[in-house]
């Protein structure tokens, strides 16, 4: 009988920290030894992090990256690792090293290299053209890189042809919300539909506005899961294969074995490396294969996704505090929330900035949230500098009247109080604009868009709701205020502004943005999905007038499908207009 103990190490790599991830590597490598496994994955590139972006333009980087390999090589004593790297021959590739007891037996070169969204593969590297087998104790295996495995008759299809029992993909797939149901649905499918084993492993981690889910999945010949690893955290997921299954499920199947045939007489036959022919022995004792972890709730991943990515932003970039600035508004607590679960309560630092249109309610929610999350609030009123400032400007406003430009000069000078204790304590400013205020431009320039990062950035308004009445539920008791949850968001710039003055209601607002920003759909489209046109049109126009403010905001965490900046990527200088 031919089995495989298969380690896949869901592994939090750094972009450009060479030797903190070699390190890391090296320290799995370990890991799965001890756990008795045969072969142990890691993401793609995990030698670089990824994405690389320009590093990979530097000779330097890459050099250092191939020697980082070399130090990995030495550590496979007793295991055979596929490990993901930058390749350079005539070109550079995106690779996977088949690495077994301290040689380097082969490399695979990424086929599919994907060139949208939030991917520039092809501004880098060279597409590969050579598929690979190799045979480890007795195994046929085929490894391929991320996209690689979404093409039907891509590179999985030719190593299952050639005879691959064992597909093992690697991947620095990044998340959006419900992103692992497409993978499932996917990952069924080339499983079943050639009759191989198919594991799938992820990097796992915060990178700018990316996260990545970690979340590997294997599959087996008929493409049912047998394991799946934890969302949002390192591990290694340990599993044995039966792969003599395989053999016995492909004699049920003579249309695959014509195929094969057909295509081992083709001259696009693949490469075949053999490391050992002899089975491994099966009963050896060792430590217990992991258990399958059952997925979060679509509210719970969302969330998760948020705390990594503000926790590798925040420490991956050297700040060890942040500072969020409390409104006793909804979004600013959720944000807070998410900060404390990052970074822990004694590294985020509280503000409140009160105005005389500042209400005592908001006041009042504003200290229960940071009694609640154990953290300190410095309170700075605003109101000399905003006299002082409108004393300055008196004269060059003469014989205007006062309007949003006041309303604005509020945001402002919180954002400079905000910047100002940023410099002086070292701390990290997280803004506090969702999704739906930063589509519409509904946020003020050098004012409350003032930080570093952008935590809410790409969480609409409704699902900024749901994720603080999910902080509430999953604590057990009140965080964030009962009353956050149901009173009319303000921006209190005014006396009685409302939200709601500006912007349609959020349950309005908030699927015509999803329809026009994230799905392109036309005036016409978003009309027949029965709303009203004149309230289209205007979102539409706020959207399209926004971009130059949206340029100039922080980075923020990816969440849907389609994030603005990185994903969505408009010109400013624009005058083509959807209305």
């Amino acid at each position: 009988m031919r089995t495989l103990r298969l380690a896949m190490a869901q592994i939090n790599c750094t972009v450009g920290d060479l030797d903190g991830n070699v390190r890391k590597i090296t320290e799995y490598i370990r890991k799965a030894r001890e756990a008795g496994a045969e072969l142990v994955a890691f993401p793609e590139l995990a030698v670089t992090g990824y994405p690389p972006e320009d590093l990979l333009l530097k000779p330097g980087f890459v050099d250092d990256n191939l020697q980082a390999l070399n130090e990995i090589v030495s550590a496979t004593k007793g295991i055979s690792a596929v490990v993901g790297y930058v390749d350079r021959t005539d070109d550079i590739y995106n690779a996977a090293a088949f690495i077994s007891d301290g040689k380097l037996i082969g490399t695979y070169h990424k086929m599919h290299l994907p060139n949208y969204g939030v991917f520039d593969e092809n501004r880098y590297f060279q597409a590969g053209q050579n598929h690979q087998i190799y045979v480890l104790g007795g195994v046929k295996l085929g490894i391929n890189i991320c996209e690689d495995i979404w093409y039907a008759e891509g590179p999985t299809r030719h190593q299952a042809l050639a005879g691959a029992e064992v597909i093992v993909n690697i991947n620095a797939s990044p998340y959006h919300k419900g992103k692992w149901k497409f993978r499932k649905h996917m990952l069924t499918a080339r499983a079943a539909d050639n009759g191989v084993i198919v594991a799938y492993n992820n990097m796992v981690g915060g990178q700018d506005e990316l996260v990545f889910d970690g979340h590997g999945m294997i599959f087996d010949e008929r493409g049912k899961l047998i394991q799946q690893g934890p969302q949002f955290r390192e591990s290694l997921i340990v599993t044995d294969l039966d792969v003599e299954a395989v053999f016995h499920a492909r004699l049920h199947d003579p249309r695959v074995r014509t195929e094969r045939l057909a295509y081992a007489k083709s001259a696009c036959a693949d490469e075949v490396k053999v490391i050992s022919e002899k089975p491994f022995a099966a009963t050896k004792k060792r430590p217990k294969a992991n258990e399958p972890v059952e997925p979060m709730s679509a509210v719970e991943e969302v969330y998760q996704a948020l705390v990594l990515g503000t926790r590798d932003y925040v420490i991956k970039n050297g700040f060890k505090k942040a500072v969020v600035s409390l409104s006793g508004g909804i979004d600013s607590s959720l944000v807070a929330a998410v900060a404390v679960e990052a970074l822990g309560k004694e590294n985020v630092q509280g503000t409140f900035f009160p105005f005389k249109y500042t209400s005592k309610d908001s006041a009042e929610d504003a200290y229960a949230l940071a009694k609640a999350l154990g953290i300190k609030v410095t309170e700075i009123p605003i109101v000399p500098a905003f006299d002082s400032m409108v004393a300055m400007l008196k004269a060059a406003f003469k014989g205007k009247k006062p309007d949003v430009t006041e309303e604005n000069l509020q945001a402002r000078i919180r954002g400079n109080l905000l910047m100002s204790l940023s410099n002086k304590f070292g701390w990290l400013v997280l803004t506090t604009g969702n999704k739906s205020e930063m589509s519409t431009g509904y946020a003020t320039l050098y004012g409350d868009m003032a930080g570093g990062f952008a935590v809410i950035k790409d969480v609409p308004k409704t699902l900024v709701y749901e994720l603080s009445r999910n902080v509430n539920a999953r604590a057990g008791k009140v965080i964030i205020p009962k009353r956050v949850l149901t009173k009319e968001p303000s921006a209190e710039l005014r006396p009685g502004q409302k939200d709601s003055d500006s912007l349609p209601p959020y349950d309005v607002l908030d699927p015509i943005l999803k329809a026009y920003v994230e799905e392109d759909r036309s005036l016409e489209e978003i009309v027949l999905m029965g709303f009203d046109e004149a309230v289209v049109k205007r979102v539409m126009r706020l959207v399209d007038t926004s971009e130059y403010k949206r340029r100039q905001s922080p980075p923020g965490i990816k969440i849907t499908p389609r994030a603005l900046g990185r994903d969505r990527r408009m010109p400013i200088t624009n005058r083509y207009k959807s209305v």
